[in-house]
C-alpha cells in the first residue's frame, strides 16, 4: 500500500504542478510563464517527487512509464494494474482541486472550443498549433519512447543512480518544450485522463490518442532498451 499511496501523491503532484501552471500561470499577461514554465514545472514536478517518494514506489507517476518499465524487464506485471489505478486516481484528485480553485474566481469558465482548454491535450481544432491526428499520434509515440530510454538509462544498474531524477526531470521539461504547440504534450494517460474527465465534451472524444501513443511507445522505448542497450548478464 505504501507503493500505491506513493505513486497518487505523485502523480497528484505532476497534475497539480504541471497542470496547475498551464491554468493560472502561464497567460498572465507579462508576467506569465509561458511554455517555457510550464515544461520547467511538468519537469520540477518530477524530479522533486522522485526524490520524495521514488525510492518507495519507483518514481512512475505514468501509466505509460509503468508499462514500459515491465517491457523493459523492470516491473512485475502483476503490479501494473494497482500502479495504473492510483495514478488515475491522483490525477483525477489533483485535477478536481485545480478546479475548485479556478472556479474561486467568477469569471472562470472553461471554453471547450479552445484548444487546451483547462490544460486537456488535442489534436486537430484542439491542438494548439492545430496539428493533425497522425502528427500528434507520432509525436506522443516518439517522445514517450524517448521518456522510456531516459528513464531505463538513468536508472541502470551502471548509471549514477544519485542523479536520475535530475535527468528525468529534464528529459521530461525537453519533451514539453517540443511538444506544447503539437498536443499541449501528454506522455502521460493519467494526465491527459484527468483534465478531459473535468471537462467532458471533445476533449474526452480524443483521450484515446492519449493512451495508445504513449502505451505504444512506453512499451516500445522498454523494449529498445532491453534488446539493444542494456548491458548484457544485468
Amino acid at each position: 500500500m505504501r507503493k500505491l499511496f506513493a505513486e497518487f501523491f505523485g502523480t497528484f503532484w505532476l497534475v497539480f504542478g504541471g497542470c496547475g501552471s498551464a491554468i493560472f500561470a502561464a497567460g498572465i499577461p507579462e508576467l506569465g510563464i509561458g511554455f517555457v514554465g510550464v515544461s520547467l514545472a511538468f519537469g520540477l514536478t518530477v524530479l522533486t517527487m522522485a526524490y520524495a517518494v521514488g525510492h518507495i514506489s519507483g518514481g512512475h507517476f505514468n501509466p505509460a512509464v509503468t508499462i514500459g518499465l515491465w517491457a523493459g524487464g523492470r516491473f512485475a506485471p502483476k503490479d501494473i494494474l494497482p500502479y495504473v489505478l492510483s495514478q488515475c486516481l491522483g490525477a483525477i484528485a489533483a485535477a478536481g482541486v485545480l478546479y475548485f480553485i479556478w472556479t474561486g474566481k467568477a469569471e472562470n469558465v472553461i471554453d471547450l472550443a479552445q484548444a487546451g482548454a483547462f490544460a486537456t491535450n488535442g489534436y486537430g481544432d484542439l491542438s494548439p498549433q492545430g496539428y493533425s491526428i497522425e502528427s500528434a499520434f507520432f509525436a506522443e509515440f516518439i517522445l514517450t519512447m524517448f521518456f522510456l530510454i531516459i528513464i531505463l538509462g538513468a536508472t541502470d544498474t551502471f548509471a549514477n543512480g544519485k542523479f536520475a531524477g535530475i535527468a528525468i526531470g529534464l528529459g521530461l521539461t525537453l519533451i514539453h518544450l517540443i511538444s506544447i504547440p503539437i498536443t499541449n504534450t501528454s506522455v502521460n494517460p493519467a494526465r491527459s485522463l484527468s483534465q478531459a474527465v473535468i471537462t467532458l465534451g471533445e476533449p474526452l472524444s480524443q483521450l484515446w490518442l492519449f493512451w495508445l501513443a504513449p502505451i505504444g511507445g512506453a512499451a516500445f522505448g522498454g523494449l529498445i532498451y532491453r534488446s539493444l542497450l542494456q548491458k548484457k548478464g544485468e
